[in-house]
Parts: structure tokens; C-alpha cells; sequence
């Protein structure tokens, strides 16, 4: 009955892209090796503190990376270059801040704020702070501890169950691979903002040619160049911040003062738990990329001191020109405006930001604010060549994705890894196919990535409270641990439920028929934003049946604790001078 449907090709596309995926998966990949030991061999193997708790585990890497075995969720790594640590402090410290500031602040707020109201933008995007405090603490302890390339993918494997760490690794890594083509599109989405007769393929290739120039640089470029852009997007939040203060108090523009009138009339909510339901989804998408200072650990000079404090500052920075900036937002913009309609993707026209700036009369502040959207569209394209080509480096490195895919050049880059990510870039022409035909595929697409960020986050905050139980059953100290984020793992707990919470809320808002929809209708408004969830499935299924391992996670006692951990000496270890508040408070902003 719906043979003739505009979507049926995307469709296709999209079928013929799984099925593929799902070939090079789990027939083209090898099957890892099997070691497996016995458990009596494992506990032998194990150094344990004296009974005062501070004999140092002895530690040979080197002699034991050879002996990684499935069963443990560590597996065999093939010899290969290393990456090059080149990362200092400040570019920790600004991935994580460019992973939290980007569209979804920018354009993806309008869509919270018509949909919820600035009532449910304050208290959705506090809470979701909040979660991303906990789970970025949590990271940061098991990154200090274990600072290997795939970060919170290799955590899976050792803490929880090898089957899973697949799944979370081709997840992430699929996330960042179909977002990269995506906003090569939208950056050049932004440019018509000033100019629409030029081709937006010729912005494509101008995009996708600066990106693949950073590229050879290494990390130390991508580094380099996240610090300059998260530094403009700083000011401009900054900037923003001081504007709207200006505006609201009728200082600028031709509407007086505001103050809080936009709080009574339209109102502080809208379209009641939905709404709320809506708001909170699009939060929890919003900070999709904070992750990746963990990702950038093994790459990091001093991941025990620069990890921490870049994951440390993520919720006050969050706090102040992330949930500030939506505050002013929403006194000196009405929630029923009907141009936010349009705040979704790249579409700068209907941001927030550059239309509150426009009703206020100033001409020129659009184009600079456009101009960052820009920005911070080419920041996550950054980024996303950065948490793709470490993931599957990684995951090819233990034979969880073509072997080949696992080599590092002498310069430190993994350089297979960034063709096939450069050459799967190309697909965004596709995008720009008339008619909006090449669009509807990448909703698709798109949609295999929807809430993958969920099950990221929730098995970031998991490997955690069994790192920590881990090291209760085996008999070791937490004095052995560099980093213990103040939240403990109740800070784990909280944000593993929170996930949960996001989970459901995005079935409710998907699931929810809209009025007057069809069956099909609805069905495909599901598929388009669950879609992620039976991918997952598919995908930790699928690798179960290919190992024949059926157990659903690796037990406390048998995890391997010790090798590549890198736990301190607590006899020698000199904390680190605590600094006064005024420091403390100036640091965790800048």
C-alpha cells in the first residue's frame, strides 16, 4: 500500500548499508584468539597490597599485554607503532569543553525551548549536567587508572563483558563515522546564511579538504585546533551572556525592558509532561562529546593530573555558558515564537541566538553569531575524525574490527582508519541530492545513532561501580587509585539511573502518535529516533553468536585488575597542594 512512498529508496539504502556493515563485522573480522586461564592461574597471578594497605602491585606491561585473553575481556594486541602523546592540559581541557558547546547549544535549544518552554530548558538541561558531572568523574577515574586508546570501549571489555565493549565500540564508532558527512552538509547549510548562489558542494569540498589537513597533524593538530575553537565559542557564549543582560534590561533594542514577562506570558512550560518529556531528550543529545576527554587519555602527557581536572571542570563550565546562556535566552526570547520551529540540524536562520540578537535591531551581531555557529559545526566534524579513528584503531587492535585497521604510522596516526573515515565523508554529496531525496537517507542514517549516546554513558557509569566492586572482591585498596571523583560510585549510580531515565523518555517522545498521524507515520517517527536501540541489540547478538561466549558478564572475581593499570605508589605519593578558592573557582571556569 505504501510501495510508491518517498522513503521506500531510503530504505533500501539504508538495508543495503546494514547488511553490509553487519557482513564486514562478523564474517570479514577475525575471530579474536582464545588464551583462556584458569581462574586459580589469574588469582595467583595477582599481587595484593600488605596488610596495611600499601605494598605496590608489582607491574610488568610489557611482559603481560601478550597474555590478554577473551575470557577477561582483554584480548591479544597486535604489535603496532604507538600513538604519540602530544596532548597537554589545555587541550584536554578544551575537548572537553568544544565536546559540550556546539548546534545543540546554538540551534538545537530553540527546538527545547519551543517545545518545553524556558521552565523546562532550565531544570532538563541542569539535570542532564548533573548526569554528565558523574559520568564524565567516572571516566576520568578508570582513564587515569587504565589510559588506554578506547578509553570507555576497552572498559567494557575488561569490566563488564567483551560482547557488550563490542557493541558500545561499533556504536560510537558508527555515531561519529555517519555524523562527519552530516556536518560537512550543515556547515555548508550555514554559509547560505550569507550567500546562496554558490553551490553548497563547493563548501562540501572546502570543508572536507581543511578537515583532511588537520588530519595530518595528527593529534596534535586536532588538539591545537579544538583549543582555538572552543576558545571562540567561549567568547561568544561569554558575549552572549552580556547582551542579553543589556536587552532584557532595555538598554538595546525596541522592546523595553523584559525582565521576566516572557516567564508569565507565553508561560514557563508548554505542552505539558510532553513537552518536558521532548526538552529532556534534546538535553541529553546537546552534550553528546563530552566524553572524549577520556577518549583522549592515551594520548595525553599526564593523563593523571590533566584527565581529572578536564572532566573536574566539565559541570561548571556547563553551568556557566551553557545553562546561563539558556537562562538569557529564554527571558529575552518567547517560547511560542513560531521561527523556532526551525531550530533543528544547521538551520542558523531559526537560532535561537541570531533571532533574539535580530528582534533586538542589531545589524550586524547576526553574521558574527552565524559565523560561530560555523564554528562550532567544523568543531564537531573535528571531532568526529578524532573519536572514530581512536574507537576502531582500538577495536581493530584486540580483532574486533579488520585487523588492517589497527596500524599507526611513526608519526603516531592511524592512518587507515582516517582514509576509511575521509572516504565515507564523501557521501555528504549524496545529501545534496535535489529534491531532498539524499536527506531523507541520512534521517535514516541518522537514526542508527539516535540513542546510542545512552548506552554509552550508562556503560561508562557500570564499568565504574564494577571497577570499584572489582577491587573490593580481590582484596584491593582504593588508596592504590591516583583519581577518586567526589561523587564515588554513588555519583556512578545516579547517572546510570539517569540514563535509564533518558532511555524511556526518548521511547515516550518517540513512541507518542502526533495528532492526526497514520500508523506508517508513527512507525517511522519511532524507527527515525529508536532505531539505535535494536542496532545495539543486533550488534552485542550478533557477537555472542559469532564467539559462542554466553555469559552475560565477566564475574568480579575474574577480572584482570592489573594489567595496564597504572595504580600509584601510596608509601612515595605527595598530594597535590590544595590551592585557594578563589583559584579553585577561576580554574574550573577557565
Amino acid at each position: 500500500m505504501h510501495t510508491n512512498s518517498p522513503l521506500s529508496p531510503s530504505l533500501s539504502a539504508l538495508l543495503a548499508f546494514l547488511a553490509q556493515a553487519i557482513y564486514v563485522t562478523f564474517f570479514f573480522v577475525p575471530r579474536p584468539p582464545q588464551q583462556p586461564r584458569s581462574s586459580k592461574a589469574r588469582n595467583d597471578d595477582m599481587t595484593t597490597p600488605d596488610e596495611a594497605g600499601t605494598k605496590v602491585i608489582a607491574q610488568d606491561n610489557a611482559s603481560r599485554s601478550s597474555s590478554r585473553d577473551e575470557e577477561m575481556g582483554i584480548l591479544t594486541p597486535v604489535e603496532n607503532n604507538q600513538l604519540k602523546k602530544s596532548l597537554k592540559n589545555r587541550h584536554l581541557q578544551m575537548i572537553a569543553m568544544g565536546g559540550a558547546i556546539g548546534a545543540g547549544l546554538f540551534i538545537g535549544s530553540g527546538a527545547a525551548l519551543s517545545a518545553g518552554g524556558p521552565g523546562s530548558v532550565l531544570i532538563c538541561y541542569t539535570l542532564i549536567g548533573i548526569m554528565m558531572l558523574f559520568t564524565c568523574q567516572a571516566l576520568a577515574e578508570l582513564s587515569v587508572v587504565y589510559p588506554s586508546n578506547g578509553a570507555f570501549f576497552e572498559h567494557c571489555l575488561r569490566f563488564l563483558d567483551p560482547t557488550w565493549g563490542f557493541a558500545i565500540g561499533w556504536g560510537y564508532a558508527l555515531t561519529w563515522l555517519i555524523i562527519l558527512p552530516f556536518e560537512l552538509i550543515a556547515a555548508s547549510i550555514t554559509i547560505q546564511f550569507w550567500n546562496d548562489t554558490i553551490n553548497m558542494g563547493v563548501w562540501v569540498t572546502v570543508f572536507l579538504v581543511v578537515l583532511a589537513l588537520i588530519q595530518i597533524f595528527g593529534v596534535r593538530g586536532y588538539g591545537e585546533v579544538e583549543c582555538a575553537l572552543s576558545v571562540i565559542k567561549i567568547i561568544a557564549c561569554t558575549g552572549f551572556i552580556i547582551l542579553g543582560i543589556v536587552i532584557n534590561t532595555g538598554a538595546v533594542g525596541r522592546q523595553g525592558y523584559l525582565g521576566g514577562e516572557y516567564w508569565s506570558d507565553p508561560g514557563a512550560f508548554r505542552n505539558g509532561f510532553e513537552g518536558f518529556a521532548s526538552v529532556f531528550v534534546i538535553a541529553s543529545f546537546s552534550f553528546g562529546g563530552t566524553e572524549l576527554a577520556g577518549l583522549a587519555a592515551a594520548e595525553s602527557e599526564n593523563p593523571e593530573k590533566s584527565v581529572p581536572k578536564a572532566c573536574k571542570q566539565v559541570f561548571w563550565r556547563i553551568s556557566f555558558f551553557y545553562i546561563l546562556n539558556l537562562f538569557i535566552m529564554g527571558l529575552i526570547l518567547p517560547s511560542d515564537d513560531p521561527r523556532l520551529l526551525g531550530s533543528e540540524g544547521a538551520n542558523s536562520k531559526a537560532s535561537p541566538f541570531v533571532l533574539a540578537i535580530q528582534d533586538a535591531g542589531i545589524k550586524v551581531l547576526p553574521h558574527i553569531m552565524n559565523g560561530v555557529i560555523t564554528i562550532a559545526v567544523i568543531s564537531v566534524a573535528n571531532s568526529s575524525s578524532f573519536g572514530f579513528t581512536r574507537t576502531v584503531q582500538a577495536m581493530a587492535q584486540v580483532g574486533m574490527a579488520p585487523t588492517c585497521l589497527a596500524k599507526i604510522d611513526k608519526q603516531g596516526r592511524p592512518v587507515r582508519c582516517t582514509i576509511v573515515l575521509l572516504l565515507f565523508a564523501l557521501i555528504a554529496y549524496v545529501g545534496l541530492a535535489p529534491n531532498d531525496a539524499g536527506m531523507k537517507l541520512f534521517d535514516w542514517l541518522l537514526a542508527v545513532t539516535g540513542v546510542t549516546y545512552f548506552f554509552i554513558w550508562g556503560s561508562i557509569c557500570l564499568a565504574h561501580i564494577r571497577f570499584r566492586k572489582a577491587m573490593e572482591v580481590q582484596g584491593l585498596s582504593l588508596d592504590l587509585v591516583p583519581y577518586k571523583p567526589s561523587g564515588g560510585v554513588w555519583g556512578s549510580w545516579i547517572a546510570l539511573i539517569f540514563n535509564g531515565v533518558c532511555l524511556a523518555a526518548a521511547f515516550y517522545v518517540c513512541a507518542k502518535p502526533k495528532p492526526g498521524a497514520t500508523a506508517a507515520e508513527t512507525a517511522e517517527k519511532f524507527f527515525k529516533g529508536y532505531l539505535a536501540a535494536p542496532v545495539m541489540f543486533v550488534l552485542w547478538l550478533g557477537w555472542k553468536v559469532k564467539t559462542g561466549e554466553w555469559r552475560l558478564q565477566t564475574p568480579l572475581h575474574a577480572i584482570d585488575l592489573k594489567t595496564d593499570a597504572k595504580f600509584r605508589d601510596p608509601v612515595n605519593f605527595e598530594p597535590e597542594e590544595k590551592k585557594p578558592l578563589r583559584k579553585r573557582m577561576l580554574g574550573a571556569l577557565f
